[in-house]
């Protein structure tokens, strides 16, 4: 890496936005995702973090950015702030707040900061979506206003995933089923409003630590506003967030009865995305978790 000329790339971004600029003296390769590489920048007065990526890969790290922008402007929970965005010759990158992390920590209070969180609500008259569509891993994912939820997780989360499915290899019969789960959707909600929640949207374990002092941190969001319950579901199906997580989470904002019946529902959108992303068990998964969910709706 070219690291004065990227200097010199990220500093004509941080100059447009009024920041400091910043003189990097050393920086080294951190552990990161699947589809960028990250780094630890030392500069005269500080750390940062820096993820970079594929150029083509430039709007996952705008939306990003986006996204924890949002969540700070929240006022919620902490998370890195996000300084800058841009293109440096072949690459994509974003400048974020280096925050060093641990993965012991208060995690009651992680789940009293994601309660609080789903505490803020979006009241405008289509309130479900988000302003840009943005990712979930590398996959698209649509964010059109909506007034109505059934409707916008049924169209702008399941059916985007069926219909890409059939890309990938999966069987018609996927498709087929999943498209009457979409019709049958109402059966989960007959007793049931969800609000328009501020949520994270891609939070696994993987997307939350502490600093070294226990406080929680979040990070790697793909916001929108949507049923609280769709975030709570993806935590528990990769699992890593204690029970202590859930005791705190209900004390700052206790989940429906019904959240049972419609984690599977929520689930099923990750897993589909699973199978499109890396394939393999994701899809004899998704296909159980159609039939049962069918099944419920014959009982």
């Amino acid at each position: 890496m070219d690291w004065k000329n990227l200097s010199l790339s990220i500093n004509t971004q941080l100059e447009q936005q009024t920041l400091p600029s910043i003189h990097i003296v050393s920086a080294h390769a951190i552990q990161g995702g699947d589809s960028h590489t990250s780094y630890q920048l030392h500069t005269q007065d500080k750390n940062y973090f820096l993820k970079c990526s594929a150029v083509q890969n430039a709007p996952m790290l705008q939306t990003e950015q986006h996204s924890l922008t949002a969540l700070l402007q929240s006022n919620t929970l902490t998370c890195p702030t996000p300084y800058a965005s841009g293109i440096f010759e072949e690459s994509a990158w974003l400048l974020m707040e280096f925050i060093q992390l641990s993965q012991e920590g208060d995690d009651a209070q992680r789940g009293r900061d994601l309660g609080f969180m789903h505490q803020q609500i979006n009241h405008k008259s289509l309130p479900f979506g988000w302003f840009e569509d943005n990712f979930i891993g590398q996959t698209v994912q649509r964010n059109t206003w909506s007034s109505d939820w059934i409707h916008f997780y049924g169209q702008h989360r399941l059916l985007p995933q069926l219909e890409l499915s059939q890309l990938k290899g999966a069987p018609n019969t996927l498709y087929q089923s999943g498209c009457q789960l979409i019709e049958a959707l109402p059966f989960w909600f007959q007793d049931y409003q969800p609000e328009a929640s501020l949520l994270h949207g891609d939070l696994w374990a993987g997307n939350s630590a502490f600093t070294p002092q226990g406080e929680p941190v979040f990070f790697d969001p793909a916001c929108y506003y949507g049923d609280r319950e769709t975030d709570l579901a993806m935590t528990e199906l990769f699992n890593g967030f204690g029970s202590e997580f859930y005791t705190g989470y209900n004390e700052m904002f206790p989940v429906d009865h019904g959240y049972p019946q419609r984690k599977p529902l929520y689930q099923l959108y990750h897993l589909l995305n699973h199978f499109n992303l890396f394939g393999g068990h994701y899809l004899k998964q998704s296909e159980t978790y159609i039939k049962q969910l069918l099944e419920q709706t014959k009982a």
